[in-house]
């Protein structure tokens, strides 16, 4: 777990993984005694003692008192110190940035969103993101060598092996991560927004237990984050859960990707405001118009539909039951244990979800439906914030 910071582990190798397991131990499980973590790491007693006193001198591990089981003598308890690292996490979107804080725990310490930002395939842009960064961070108060590493999320084609974004802030040859590692003297990864999200939502979110999820994004676009078997899924070059840019449609309309009649084009933030945008020019009456005529977003559309008004409902309403059939058709493809929707849409709770649900008992299979619980995002806006934040943890542990 070598970083360029103060706080380091052993560097080598065995005995540096054997630490990082027993600090992935304590994130997944909490506090344990010396025995429980011999018993389910598999080391003798000797060697964890060892293992611990050396993670205590490093800062990372505290005693947490005594263990209390009745009578008898009580073991101590350990547990990770919460103050030994920070990991910061940064959403990207067009035109601004959001960015969090996390400590070793997995707590958020600090929170700053909707940050003005021009987000363009430039060095000036590449410079104004550090420059936030820099700024969030100085506001923290925390020690700038506690910080062990920074994630970036951002929509489009990531890789996250290679650091390369292929989509935005796509300015040199070399990878965007390594540019910025550069620009910030740390650990820099990034991932695409989708499957961060999906990433935080597994880890903090909805998910108890469950190792299969499907994770639907829907904003102004759509994408899908994938956990398969416990594990991230990305595919060969990091682009899996392109879901918004199947081509299902005959619909000849022009998708942001420059190809026609994808899924994207019917179901998604921008498809329901043009939708809704086109039916008040057909005559149809909506409080969206007496608000702001016809210059109106996604945000007002989701307020209207949770103020009650009809037609933005009833857009809505055949928007969930087209994704309805698309996700009938990812469970019958993958029988996930859960789907999980999330993103700026799902803030209109029911009304979207209802007629999702419906849909997908309409088009899926009962035999492979059945054990698949859905459900909106719990993260809600914070969801992409906490998994970026969360993977740079991610990574420092390996």
């Amino acid at each position: 777990m070598e970083t360029p910071n103060s706080l380091k582990l052993e560097s080598e190798r065995k005995s540096g993984q054997m630490k990082k397991d027993i600090l992935r131990y304590f994130i997944d499980n909490g506090n344990a005694t010396i025995q429980e973590l011999s018993r389910e790491t598999g080391l003798s007693v000797p060697t964890i003692t060892k293992a611990l006193g050396e993670l205590i001198d490093l800062e990372y591990v505290n005693e947490h008192g005594k263990q209390d089981r009745g009578e008898g003598r009580r073991p101590i308890l350990y547990g990770l110190n919460p103050l030994s690292g920070y990991f910061v996490g940064v959403e990207l979107h067009a035109d601004h940035v959001d960015m969090g804080m996390m400590d070793f725990r997995g707590d958020i310490v600090a929170a700053d969103d909707n940050v003005a930002y021009d987000m363009s395939s430039t060095i000036d842009s590449v410079d104004t993101l550090c420059r936030l960064v820099e700024e969030f961070m100085a506001r923290t108060g925390v020690q700038r060598d506690k910080v062990l590493g920074v994630s970036l999320c951002i929509s489009g084609r990531v890789n996250s092996s290679s650091g390369y974004s292929h989509t935005f802030l796509n300015v040199t040859e070399q990878p965007l991560t390594k540019l910025l590692s550069a620009r910030l003297g740390l650990p820099v990864g990034i991932e695409n927004d989708t499957r961060a999200f999906a990433y935080g939502e597994y880890i903090k979110g909805c998910v108890k237990g469950e190792k299969n999820i499907l994770f639907i994004n829907l904003s102004k676009g759509i994408g899908l984050g994938m956990v398969i078997d416990g594990h991230l899924y990305r595919g060969k070059s990091g682009f899996a859960g392109e879901i918004g840019h199947m081509h299902v449609y005959d619909n000849e309309l022009l998708c942001h990707c420059g190809k026609k009649g994808c899924l994207e084009t019917e179901v998604s933030g921008d498809a329901l405001v043009r939708k809704i945008r086109e039916r008040i020019e057909g005559g149809e009456s909506s409080m969206l118009s007496r608000w702001y005529g016809d210059n109106f977003t996604l945000g007002n559309v989701i307020d209207a539909v949770n103020d009650e008004d009809t037609l933005c409902i009833d857009a809505l309403e055949e928007m969930g039951e087209r994704l309805g059939v698309w996700l009938a058709n990812l469970i019958n493809l993958f029988n996930p244990e859960m789907v999980i929707i999330g993103g700026s849409l799902a803030n209109t709770g029911d009304f979207l979800l209802q007629p999702v649900r419906s849909s997908i008992r309409k088009h899926s299979l009962s035999l492979a439906n059945r054990d698949t619980t859905l459900c909106l995002s719990r993260l809600k806006e914070r969801g992409g914030v906490l998994g970026a934040c969360l993977l740079a943890r991610k990574s420092l542990l390996g």
